[in-house]
């Protein structure tokens, strides 16, 4: 036979369960909507999905512990560069891991230069 006592205890199991699947996926969510904007912030120098068409590195692809050790070089002052101290600093240890797992998986691209393209026509 139930008790009720057992009842309750299952139930606030079950609720609590739940509770925190929900706040697990919303984190989720969240997480990545904020690296989708990191991302994005990248992709004005680096192209879109880290595919530069020239005149920065491609990150697209870019192993993620090399992507560690240069934001960390930026961020430490290591490494000189005219903007990219000041974006590695901005950066938390976890949004550089999450953005170096993010560019290891993006599949590289060759890149066509508009003036390529224009000479092939």
């Amino acid at each position: 036979m139930l008790l009720k006592s057992d009842w309750l205890s299952a139930f606030s199991t079950q609720l609590t369960l739940a509770i925190l699947c929900s706040a697990t996926s919303v984190y989720a969510a969240e997480s990545d909507s904020h690296l989708r904007v990191l991302a994005a912030s990248c992709a004005a120098c680096h192209g879109s999905h880290g595919n530069s068409v020239g005149g920065t590195p491609v990150l697209a692809g870019l192993d993620a512990a090399h992507f560690r050790l240069q934001m960390k070089s930026f961020r430490s002052g290591e490494r000189t560069s005219t903007v990219m101290h000041r974006h590695a600093k901005g950066l938390t240890e976890n949004e550089i891991e999450a953005l170096a797992a993010y560019f290891s998986a993006q599949p590289r691209m060759v890149a066509v230069s508009p003036r390529a393209l224009k000479d092939l026509q």
